[in-house]
């Protein structure tokens, strides 16, 4: 439905996007059918002459249904579209696949600090590798992402990869990707975070396997 979205290159893209497309549809009915009785009352009860206008109270519950079961509709529409998504959400956020690929990104004004651990795999140690607004990992591989900010709140989006979470200052947070093609992907900050926010942007980098085991190894040649 959403051809102007951006490519799709991750694993659950897919059921994000028909999230999207399922609350549009709910939506843009409900908006029709509410433009259309608008559009009703308003042709139908118009002013003319030699007849009052009348006073609805809405004390009687013939005329409070006119209110109390629209509100019906939206909230059992709103249940609908919450249990629809809780198992995409489940996946997405509550769930943290087995990944041999992590990665420390730090936000601050106005860039990104990506860590990788190194062949030890430990954060804070010697063989550690920090770059600035790169990101590489490997096609078809769980990528696991821990989430931090230095100074005010900011967004790591990956409009590619359907990957939205905000970074908050005092706080680690969790969040994995797997995407499906190799390419170059922005990376935008997707929070407003001062003046130069228009101007935070990093760039993931999906590497076929053997391009990125030639990437490991330039980093680290002892590996």
């Amino acid at each position: 439905m959403f051809r102007w979205f951006p490519e799709n290159v991750s694993t659950y893209g897919g059921e994000i996007d028909s999230l999207f497309s399922f609350v549009a549809y709910i939506t843009g009915i409900w908006l029709f059918l509410t433009l259309g009785a608008l559009l009703l009352f308003l042709t139908r009860y118009r002013f003319r002459e030699g007849r009052r206008a009348v006073y609805v109270r809405g004390d009687t519950l013939r005329q409070a249904a006119w209110t109390l079961l629209p509100l019906l509709v939206v909230v059992l529409l709103d249940i609908w579209i919450d249990l629809r998504n809780a198992p995409v959400w489940a996946r997405v956020k509550q769930s943290l696949p087995p990944s041999p690929v992590r990665v420390q990104v730090t936000a601050k004004q106005f860039n990104w600090e990506m860590v990788y651990p190194g062949p030890d795999g430990q954060f804070g140690t010697a063989d550690d590798l920090q770059l600035e607004n790169e990101l590489h990992v490997p096609v078809g591989k769980v990528v696991r992402v821990t989430l931090k900010a230095k100074d005010v709140i900011h967004s790591f989006f990956l409009p590619n990869l359907r990957l939205k979470q905000d970074a908050v200052p005092g706080r680690e947070i969790e969040a994995w990707f797997e995407a499906t093609k190799p390419g170059r992907y922005e990376i935008p900050c997707a929070e407003l975070c001062g003046f130069g926010h228009s101007g935070m942007k990093g760039w993931l980098t999906v590497h076929p396997p053997d391009e990125y085991q030639k990437w490991v190894k330039q980093r680290w040649p002892s590996s």
